[in-house]
């Protein structure tokens, strides 16, 4: 099974009716997105999380429950909010974000919830935007030590936030996780600000360490990948995007439902190829819709 562990929010979504900003109201947190696309594929596929006693909790509550998880732990913590994300999005489909996340409840998952949910794991999926607490970097830490202990694949999308990391020295927060990981994401941006190089090839083969899988993914472009060695880049399909918001969730939910059914220590090149390009059109078909999930 593969377990996603991390955030689940609201995402309030702007759209401009009769010269008035309007918000709509969707679920939304990347490792939720994830666990929502791993389960529409068909893999077996669990969450852990934590909203707050509010109406935004118990939308995003009742939202999962609908979802159908083989496993679902999500804790109603009444001493913290659940948090929200306002998404701003322009003519081409492409958002911005400002998080709403002061006193929430999103990143305070416990030891406790991680080693009930690791008994059924053999895929771990991590949220990064709890590395932006101390708190929830402890979370982070524990969760990564324990899917070493145990020989979970870990699996980590780099989704950088930066206005959840300003005055904070980000690039050392990220390194160990990229280090760590076995199935590592970046957008094209990500990989600029986490690597070194001329060319995004030779950045990946600066990260790229035997038998650990990295995708970026490059927009209509579609995406890089590489493993054992072998750098490649796979195309998408032309969509007329709405709304990107998740569609790298959905990428990375269509590729490890895939990979969960392989050795990812010998999978061979033309199998990944496949897998990376039904991912691709995840991704894209993603943006034609509002929301993350949709």
């Amino acid at each position: 099974m593969i377990i996603c562990i991390g955030e689940i929010l609201v995402d309030l979504i702007g759209k401009t009716q009769n010269g008035e900003t309007v918000f709509s109201r969707y679920a939304g947190g990347a490792p939720f997105n994830v666990a929502c696309c791993i389960k529409k594929m068909g893999a077996a596929v669990g969450f852990v999380g934590r909203v707050g006693n509010d109406l935004f909790g118990e939308y995003l509550l009742d939202f999962a429950k609908g979802q159908r998880f083989d496993y679902l732990d999500i804790v109603v913590d009444d001493n913290y909010n659940t948090t929200q994300a306002l998404v701003e999005i322009n003519t081409q489909g492409e958002r911005n974000f400002s998080f709403i996340r002061k006193n929430s409840a999103d990143y305070r998952i416990t030891h406790e919830q991680v080693d009930k949910a690791l008994e059924s794991a053999d895929f771990i999926v991590l949220g990064s935007l709890m590395l932006s607490t101390a708190v929830g970097r402890s979370t982070a830490e524990y969760i990564v030590s324990m899917a070493k202990k145990h020989h979970k694949k870990l699996c980590f999308d780099v989704n950088f936030r930066a206005d959840n990391f300003i005055n904070q020295d980000y690039k050392s927060i990220y390194s160990w996780y990229i280090k760590n990981a076995d199935v590592l994401k970046f957008s094209e941006e990500e990989l600029d600000l986490f690597a070194s190089g001329n060319t995004l090839e030779e950045k990946l083969q600066k990260l790229s360490n035997y038998n650990k899988l990295i995708c970026v993914t490059l927009g209509e472009m579609g995406s890089l990948y590489s493993y054992n060695g072998a750098i490649g880049l796979v195309e998408s399909i032309k969509v007329t995007p709405v709304d990107t918001t998740g569609a790298g969730d959905a990428f990375f939910g269509c590729l490890l439902s895939e990979l969960a059914n392989y050795d990812l220590d010998n999978l061979p090149i033309a199998k990944l190829i496949e897998i990376v390009k039904k991912a691709n059109i995840c991704g894209a078909l993603a943006t034609t819709k509002y929301g993350a999930i949709d």
